[in-house]
């Protein structure tokens, strides 16, 4: 049901305004969204999270930003992901998060999963990335402050660092727990083999790995079956990045051209035009018409093929606008597939 905005009145399928300035959260947000437990862990987290790598930076508009991040909100996204360096600029993305923590949500923070992480490029000179302590807490406490949030629910480690050993990474992260910085931690873009060494490590620190949120989509299979494996004899749970790999697996580039507003028509955008090949989009075409046949968007469809793992806590979705994340949500109402389905998918990506 949508969100009741307007003199308490809920508006008409369509007919979705931007929320005014005094925010009322939908007294129906709980009521079609589904929640996962993560891993052997207490926490749920909803089937459909939202990512803040795109469109909530400083180069973005805030109240386009806010409107989505309400509008999820009412839709039962109670997870937010953040990292320290998204934007841009880095650092941006968690300052729109914590101006709407502030302004709109702040009577609701117990109700929402806030997740940040640090690893990748953030300031200048030998502390400023990778996984050493130093970097770890420092990125920490500084997220907390853009955030203007006393801990963050879940910490994660943005990458493996080859060169630092992982005892250190690891005890980084108990340590934002043990501090009350973190309640959860969490790795990110680990391979199999030090996943597994990390949960040891955590495990024996007294503060088990929560989550690993890796990169999967129909294009990206990179997970399969390693790392899935590894995730469920660890017991932790999956949260996927990218799973309508940036933007591909959506209706955006179906007539052959590259929309200025995707993320390949951006200058900061990860998705470069000339990833955007006639194969690609043959093959874009084709599995459209599957999710056609199942009564789905493209993007639906590539999100319940994500969902389709019982270990696969959430589907991280990114967003530009209040539809995407409304239509993101419509994929719960049909995350079967059939034997079938599954063939005719993996064909197409392998043709």
């Amino acid at each position: 049901m949508l969100s009741q905005f307007v003199l308490g009145h809920a508006a008409a399928p369509g007919a979705y305004t931007a929320p005014p300035m005094t925010y009322r959260a939908s007294e129906q947000r709980y009521e079609s969204m589904r929640y996962n437990r993560t891993g052997q862990s207490g926490l749920k987290l909803p089937a459909i999270s939202l990512g803040l790598w795109h469109n909530f930076g400083g180069v973005d508009v805030f109240e386009s930003a806010r409107a989505m991040l309400l509008r999820a909100f009412d839709l039962g996204i109670t997870h937010f992901d953040l990292a320290n360096n998204y934007g841009p600029p880095p650092g941006s993305a968690e300052e729109t998060c914590g101006r709407v923590l502030k302004q709109d949500l702040h009577g609701h923070r117990d109700e929402l999963i806030i997740s940040s992480k640090a690893g990748y490029g953030m300031w200048q000179g030998p502390y400023g990335e990778w996984g050493s302590r130093k970097y770890l807490i420092a990125s920490a406490d500084q997220s907390l402050q853009r955030l203007g949030l006393d801990y963050v629910d879940i910490f994660y480690s943005h990458r493996f660092d080859p060169e630092t050993p992982l005892e250190e990474t690891m005890s980084a992260l108990d340590h934002l727990v043990r501090s009350g910085k973190a309640l959860y931690v969490g790795i990110s873009n680990y391979p199999a083999e030090a996943t597994r060494v990390a949960a040891q490590i955590l495990r024996a620190l007294g503060t088990p790995c929560l989550i690993h949120q890796p990169a999967y989509s129909i294009f990206n299979r990179w997970v399969e079956p390693e790392l899935l494996a590894t995730l469920r004899a660890e017991k932790i749970g999956c949260i996927a990045f990218s799973p309508l790999a940036q933007g591909l697996l959506t209706d955006k580039y179906l007539a052959g051209n590259i929309p200025s507003d995707s993320r390949a028509g951006k200058a900061h955008g990860f998705l470069r035009p000339a990833q955007v090949t006639e194969d690609k989009l043959e093959k874009i075409r084709r599995l459209s018409q599957i999710a056609t046949n199942r009564g789905q968007k493209l993007a639906q469809m590539a999100i319940a093929w994500v969902l389709r793992h019982p270990e696969m806590t959430s589907a991280l979705i990114g967003a530009s606008k209040v539809s995407q994340i409304e239509d993101a949500v419509g994929a719960l109402a049909n995350t079967q597939f059939s034997q079938a389905e599954l063939s005719e998918i993996d064909a197409i990506v392998a043709d």
